[in-house]
């Protein structure tokens, strides 16, 4: 796993398969972990913070951005290791826990060999489940980054939230964008349940005030993120 950092603040988790990232607020010592990784990510995640010289205690809450594997493997394991609350949208929970089957994508004919060759990449084993699940809506406001407001963007998964701190200009796409690892090109996300709506959550966070952006897949847009996501949304075509 590699560790990146964005801002004092703000570092990026890059494991094999996806990416989580970890916010600090200096003024309280919390920090908030947002995606944790696929399985087996838990340990990797302590041992980061411990080089950052925090504790896994100071993670105060995990914010799951939707339910796939890559996001959500480690959020158990790390929680168990420090305490930390778990939160994922109320539509997305009951898949978290266990308790039903997430739906699969409707797949674009040209994504069948990237999901094909992703799914070679993820851990095997069975998934550790979070106790407990605190289930947030769209228009919550989190208790970090100055207020952290959950915006739901169903297309990727029904649950699928992304993250915007106003207060600092920073926006959590989760899966809803993403960002070409070889070109950097913004896009809109992959492997979706709804591509029509998708594409509506994609223009909700374009319109945004944000400065970084910062992606479950391909690096953070880290200047006039803003303008970056609405130029993308544009060659999409005019919303129906």
């Amino acid at each position: 796993m590699d560790v990146i950092e964005l801002l004092p603040r703000l570092h990026l988790l890059r494991f094999p398969v996806g990416q989580a990232y970890l916010w600090h607020d200096p003024d309280t010592g919390a920090s908030t972990l947002i995606d944790a990784g696929p399985l087996g990510s838990g340990r990797p995640v302590a041992d980061a913070l411990t080089a950052l010289g925090r504790s896994p205690s100071a993670v105060r809450r995990i914010v799951l951005t939707h339910f796939h594997e890559d996001h959500v493997g480690g959020a158990a394991e790390f929680a168990a290791l420090g305490g930390a609350e778990v939160l994922a949208h109320r539509l997305d929970a009951p898949v978290i826990r266990g308790e039903i089957p997430g739906p699969p994508p409707v797949f674009e004919e040209w994504e069948l060999p990237i999901h094909a060759e992703v799914a070679k990449r993820l851990p095997t084993g069975k998934p550790v489940r979070p106790d407990e699940i605190t289930e947030v809506s769209d228009g919550d406001v989190l208790d970090f980054g100055g207020g952290a407001r959950v915006v739901h963007v169903p297309g990727h998964t029904h649950g699928s939230i992304a993250l915007h701190l106003p207060a600092h200009g920073v926006l959590f796409t989760g899966d809803s964008v993403a960002a070409v690892s070889v070109t950097g090109a913004v896009i809109l996300g992959v492997f979706n349940l709804d591509r029509a709506r998708a594409l509506a959550s994609f223009r909700r966070l374009a319109a945004l005030d944000t400065e970084i952006a910062c992606f479950g897949h391909g690096d953070p847009v880290t200047a006039n993120a803003s303008q970056v996501l609405a130029e993308s949304a544009d060659t999409y075509g005019p919303p129906r």
